[in-house]
């Protein structure tokens, strides 16, 4: 009698459960935002990185405030060789970011300040994705400031000995630094390179490797900081350390072997910028 009256009991409580989810299905998925409401929630906290370097060049990144008041993280190549950085907001205010707090080359990460700001912080998301969830990237694609596409996690790749989300969210120039996103509106990675010859083949850096980084570093002005560079004496080339997220360094030197004395066209990529040069290779260039 207390079996049946136990299997009862549970039988109600499982009843009322089902009632529930079918009444109130958003109760199972609380924390899940729709796309439109996902990108309203993150829009404060995202900025467009306008950047000058030393050579007069200028072009565009994004970023997103995390880790502390007016504490930015970007991706190290969008800074790395600025002179002046300043930041606009979706309400187009611009505020200047004065210097770097800290960064980790290996994951292409930086901190940056801003000179004020008082907006809030986007929520990090330390935890792997689950393959096939949804993704989203809030960012300035070509210039196209504030833009969101969205994709799934397609695989999480080990790449140069550390993990990088495969994601197929479009990605173009400009996105760079940009928060990537789970459907909680929590910052999963942050948006670094693309495969140039395929279609929608993104990599983002786990926010993991952002608690690696300190916000409590002594600012470094970029004026500085380019001073720093610029003294450190120029090194041979490591042709076995380049990063070279596209291609193996030795797929390199086999094509331009192949090309030796024939006319080829090479495609330069710094940052978001690109540089073509078309001429004829010696034939002699690679032994």
């Amino acid at each position: 009698m207390h079996a049946s009256r136990g299997i009862s009991s549970l039988m109600r409580i499982l009843q009322i459960l089902l009632l529930a989810a079918f009444l109130f299905p958003g109760l199972s998925r609380a924390q899940t935002l729709k796309p439109e409401d996902l990108y309203q929630k993150l829009l404060p906290s995202v900025m467009t990185l306008h950047v000058e370097n030393a050579r007069g060049e200028t072009y565009i990144g994004t970023a997103f405030l995390a880790l502390g008041t007016n504490v930015a993280v970007t991706a190290w190549h969008v800074v790395s060789d600025a002179v002046k950085v300043t930041a606009k907001f979706s309400d187009d205010r611009v505020v200047n970011v004065e210097s770097l707090i800290d960064k980790d080359e290996k994951h292409d990460l930086a901190l940056i300040r801003l000179d004020g700001g008082d907006r809030p912080a986007a929520a990090l998301c330390v935890a792997r994705p689950a393959i096939g969830s949804r993704a989203y990237v809030i960012g300035a694609p070509k210039g196209f400031e504030f833009s969101i596409t969205d994709g799934l996690i397609s695989q999480i790749q080990e790449i140069h000995g550390s993990d990088q989300y495969q994601v197929s969210c479009p990605i173009s120039g400009g996105n760079s630094g940009g928060p990537v996103l789970n459907e909680r509106g929590q910052v999963l990675g942050i948006a670094a390179w693309t495969q140039r010859d395929a279609q929608n083949l993104s990599f983002a850096i786990p926010a993991g490797f952002i608690g690696q980084m300190n916000p409590q570093h002594a600012p470094i002005p970029w004026s500085q900081l380019n001073t720093e560079i610029a003294a450190t004496p120029a090194t041979p080339v490591d042709a076995s350390k380049i990063r070279e997220p596209h291609g193996s360094v030795s797929d390199l030197k086999r094509l331009l072997k192949d090309s030796a004395g024939q006319r080829v066209s090479i495609t330069v990529s710094s940052g978001d910028s690109e540089k073509k040069f078309d001429l004829v290779l010696p034939k002699d260039f690679v032994k």
